[in-house]
């Protein structure tokens, strides 16, 4: 795996592990070093993506079943893939997602009970099997995950966040076997800490594969 100028790096984690604020970290880092960066989110990133996440995410929203949730996270991602993130790799930019396919794995696969097969079908027909160069799966304790949810959001959570503890439960299972089929792919990040000292574990993930800092 190499993490030359112009990659592709995903942060991935459950509910409450501070993936985007790592993102942000590591985007403002990135930058101060003379990189163009692009900090995007999933679903979302372009118009019709964020229109798909207000749908999937809504509260009030409909009930959807796991196959259309895996539809819709699918094409939302294709339109993100195809507007902004494969254009911003060729101009050789770093993009850097909050959330990308192993949420899908994780959440409507792992969690949800699709196939994985499927999961991983769609994602070639929409996204041409794009992977990320990196990704850093950020790993908390589920007592923390609950602690900073309650700090960020209160009773407020959105439609897939509110969902019970056995389904988080299933949720961090599949993000753990993710990492242990993927190691080359997959750095696996202590989140527990404060922000400063996960940022430090991920400075040091990008340099094992080559990339700035550490």
């Amino acid at each position: 795996m190499s993490c030359a100028p112009g990659r592709f790096i995903s942060f991935e984690g459950g509910e409450g592990a501070g993936k985007s604020t790592q993102a942000r970290l590591l985007a403002q880092a990135l930058r101060g070093e003379g990189l163009e960066i692009v900090l995007t989110r999933e679903p979302g990133g372009t118009d019709g993506a964020e229109a798909i996440r207000a749908l999937l995410l809504d509260p009030a929203g409909p009930d959807w079943g796991a196959a259309a949730e895996a539809l819709l996270f699918a094409a939302a991602r294709s339109d993100h893939v195809d507007r902004l993130i494969r254009p911003a790799l060729a101009r050789g930019a770093w993009v850097i997602c909050d959330r990308f396919l192993d949420s899908s794995l994780a959440y409507q696969a792992g969690a949800g009970g699709m196939a994985e097969a499927a999961i991983r079908t769609l994602h070639a027909i929409g996204s041409g099997g794009l992977l990320p160069d990196l990704t850093l799966l950020i790993e908390v304790s589920p007592a923390e995950a609950q602690a900073r949810l309650a700090r960020r959001d209160g009773t407020a959570l959105d439609r897939i966040g509110g969902r019970g503890a056995a389904y988080h439960a299933r949720v961090a299972a599949a993000f753990s076997a993710i990492a242990a089929a993927e190691p080359e792919r997959v750095a696996r990040i202590d989140g527990n800490g404060p922000p400063d000292a996960t940022h430090v574990q991920v400075r040091a993930a990008l340099a094992r594969c080559g990339a700035r800092g550490g």
